[in-house]
């Protein structure tokens, strides 16, 4: 089956890679005019590239754990969808603010039509029992939070939202609310395909998703009330919801070696970028002397995107689009011991950065090279599975003209 969301993702990563190469290469001051697309790289990831994964597969994946017929692609909600992503992306670079008004409007207009899609995929036979919907729902849901905090950081609404720190609500409404509880529910629709084995506790999904979507909510309000007495509940309610879930996962492989391919561990380690900023909070806040406070709130997104969400990537896209290309092929987890190995070298590398005074720039550069290139193989990977997928519908297509000539008029 045909998903114009996928070839849309193949555009978007293989933009990550361009990204990432531009800001090695501007670091060591070889491409210094390309400095300044801190954000739309990240964008290039989030609104880009993940969230065509998942506006591609939520619907299909929903309707199958429920027990419903795949639906049809929805053209409106696809248009709008990249109408708004292709605006934001122009948008952002120029910080232009009537194009991220309409871009984030589009976007947002979009969510709230996949939301309504998934809310009618509901029934009552027993398959629904064990599925990620109700996280695909309340993760979007924080998706439209973020993303009218975030348009209303070009436009001025935080002082009229009462917001005390609007950027941090952004990122952590997209990060702890909207990416976390949807790669949850992939985990729990999925992680049965990655590993041939049931979840450990079926029956913990259900406080899982409260702990995550609650601790999510306290880490939304911590910085708009500025209130750690909030953000500090919220990290380890979303932190123990987060390893139950793992641990859901790890349990039954644990001691099968076989099943621990470079894609489950790109999953699993890439939560390890979760944690970082999470042991140096506590620094920041206390504002301890000689700390880079400032630094690590400048470069942590970037860590949490390229090490954790874009890890999850590496082996989520490659395998969704070997299920809807190439549904006849064993479908797996992408990724490789290449790319797992330069991913988390970018990491440790970027979080040096922060630490190194004169040399900040050079491990900066050296980091994003080294992401640069764990997202080649990827990309490659994506485009023979796509190739070999699109040649296949190619010549389906011939077969059945040649067989009815006439339905080729």
């Amino acid at each position: 089956m045909f998903n114009p969301y996928l070839l849309m993702t193949l555009l978007y990563i293989a933009l990550a890679v361009l990204a990432a190469l531009d800001s090695s290469l501007a670091g060591l001051n070889v491409l210094p005019w390309f400095n300044g697309l801190r954000w739309l790289r990240i964008h290039l990831i989030t609104l880009g590239t993940l969230t065509e994964v998942i506006f591609a597969v939520l619907p299909g994946l929903v309707a199958e754990r429920t027990g419903q017929p795949r639906p049809k692609t929805r053209w409106d909600i696809w248009l709008t969808l990249n109408a708004g992503l292709l605006i934001l992306l122009i948008g952002i670079p120029l910080v232009n603010a009537a194009l991220i008004f309409t871009g984030g409007t589009l976007v947002f207009v979009a969510a709230t039509l996949l939301i309504a899609q998934l809310n009618g995929l509901r029934t009552t036979t027993p398959t629904s029992t064990l599925t990620g919907r109700r996280f695909y729902l309340a993760g979007l849901s924080y998706l439209l939070l973020g993303i009218i905090v975030g348009t209303g950081l070009w436009l001025g609404w935080g002082a009229a939202l009462r917001i005390a720190v609007p950027i941090e609500v952004h990122i952590h409404a997209n990060n702890w609310g909207f990416m976390s509880l949807v790669f949850a529910g992939l985990l729990v629709d999925l992680s049965a395909s990655f590993t041939q084995r049931p979840l450990a506790w079926p029956r913990s999904i259900t406080p899982i998703f409260w702990m995550m979507t609650s601790g999510a909510l306290l880490l939304v309000l911590g910085p708009w009330l500025k209130n750690e007495a909030l953000s500090v509940p919220g990290i380890v309610l979303h932190l123990s919801a987060t390893g139950w879930l793992l641990m859901n996962v790890i349990k039954p492989v644990w001691a099968d070696r076989r099943k621990w391919s470079p894609g489950l561990w790109h999953i699993l380690t890439g939560y390890v970028w979760i944690i970082a900023p999470v042991l140096v909070a506590p620094l920041i806040i206390l504002k301890v002397p000689g700390f880079p406070g400032a630094g690590i709130e400048q470069n942590a997104p970037q860590a949490l995107i390229y090490g954790w969400v874009l890890q999850f990537g590496y082996a989520l896209v490659p395998y969704l689009f070997a299920r809807f290309f190439l549904p006849n092929q064993p479908a797996r987890p992408g990724g490789n011991w290449f790319s797992l190995i330069t991913v988390h070298a970018g990491g440790v590398l970027l979080w040096a950065s922060i630490f190194a005074g004169d040399a900040q720039p050079a491990l900066h550069a050296m980091a994003y090279a080294f992401w640069a290139a764990s997202l080649v193989p990827i990309v490659l990977d994506l485009w023979r599975i796509a190739r070999e997928g699109l040649g296949r519908f190619e010549h389906a297509r011939v077969e059945s003209i040649t067989d009815d000539p006439a339905g080729a008029n």
